[in-house]
């Protein structure tokens, strides 16, 4: 009876240590959508010769975000009379909830992870699929022509973009022998996968953008069209749920291509003394100014050309990258 009680007290014991872990990434997430939106709205501004936001919270504008999410916080839920109430409902929280499952087998540290499982490249991909549930959902139950069609483009564009975004990094698993992060972390100390795998980088980058519904591959709320898309019938905290499964996804998959192809926490050379979540922290901070870089760079293109671009020219450049790294590992195992 002593040792069971020693067994529940001990489960009990790592079961708070695991709440109070996941309490504090749910505001470190909560803490980078804040600030990346601003630094988003800072960096586009910079680039299009404007100050962005600068009124609220002292000169740099500090506290806009925050202002932003207390007024969606304190606006009216209005749900359409003629909607399906409880998938209308539902789906914002099926949008939300995998951008959240997701992070947990990210390896930020080689201490610092919550679930060390091998085949978690397997399972981030399985997961953030059924975000495209929530999204044909909240099209659906609106009963609203532009919602449906949003979420038409957004599960056409999700799913064709999920292909080329796989077999990308089908080569990493060849080089690797493993679809665990740590050891895709680790068989890059002799050289990060960009490196080896440019191609492989390429197509999942510019698949990622697509998957996130980014520019210039942002046609599932396409302004000029669809007034805002799959979510135009929602308002307040539900919205806000919306976008901020939108940028726990950009945290997400900046943090997968940090350790997939820029090789995790490991370090440059001669450079170990710094530690390795500050390594992360930098490779992961230029990967979202690339994504920023993008929005503000590209216009949108067009919905045939989005298709046409995932399935005539990533898909085969990512079978082709696939063949050439066969032949690699094939020649290096030669010699």
């Amino acid at each position: 009876m002593i040792e069971g009680l020693l067994t529940s007290e001990a489960t009990w014991l790592h079961f708070f240590i695991y709440f109070a872990l996941t309490v504090l990434l749910l505001f470190i997430v909560l803490g980078f959508v804040t600030y990346a939106i601003l630094a988003e709205r800072k960096v586009m501004g910079f680039m299009q010769l404007r100050h962005g936001p600068n009124q609220v919270g002292g000169r740099w504008g500090l506290l806009q975000t925050v202002a932003d999410v207390l007024k969606l916080l304190i606006k009216e839920d209005a749900i359409p009379r003629a909607a399906d109430k409880p998938l209308f409902i539902l789906a914002p929280l099926i949008a939300f909830t995998p951008a959240f499952m997701v992070l947990a087998i990210i390896p930020f540290t080689d201490r610092f992870q919550f679930a060390d499982i091998g085949v978690g490249l397997l399972y981030y991909i399985a997961v953030s699929g059924i975000t495209t549930v929530g999204v044909v959902t909240a099209g659906w139950a609106s009963n609203n022509k532009y919602a449906l069609m949003g979420a038409m483009r957004a599960a056409a564009q999700m799913i064709s973009y999920e292909i080329p975004l796989v077999m990308s990094v089908i080569g990493v698993i060849l080089l690797t022998g493993s679809m665990n992060l740590n050891d895709i972390v680790l068989a890059q100390e002799n050289g990060w996968y960009i490196l080896w795998q440019p191609i492989a980088f390429i197509v999942f980058f510019i698949a990622a953008v697509a998957e996130l519904n980014r520019v210039p591959f942002d046609l599932a709320e396409a302004e000029s069209e669809l007034v805002a898309g799959y979510f135009v019938e929602y308002t307040g905290f539900r919205w806000a749920f919306f976008m901020l499964a939108e940028y726990v996804y950009m945290f997400a998959m900046s943090a997968l291509i940090t350790v997939v192809f820029l090789g995790g926490w490991l370090p440059l050379p001669y450079l170990g003394f710094i530690p390795g979540a500050v390594w992360f922290a930098l490779k992961f901070m230029v990967v979202i100014f690339l994504l920023i870089w993008f929005r503000v760079t590209f216009p949108r293109i067009r919905a045939d050309q989005l298709m046409e671009f995932g399935w005539k020219v990533l898909l085969p450049v990512a079978i082709a990258n696939i063949f050439l790294t066969a032949l690699l590992k094939e020649w290096i195992n030669l010699f």
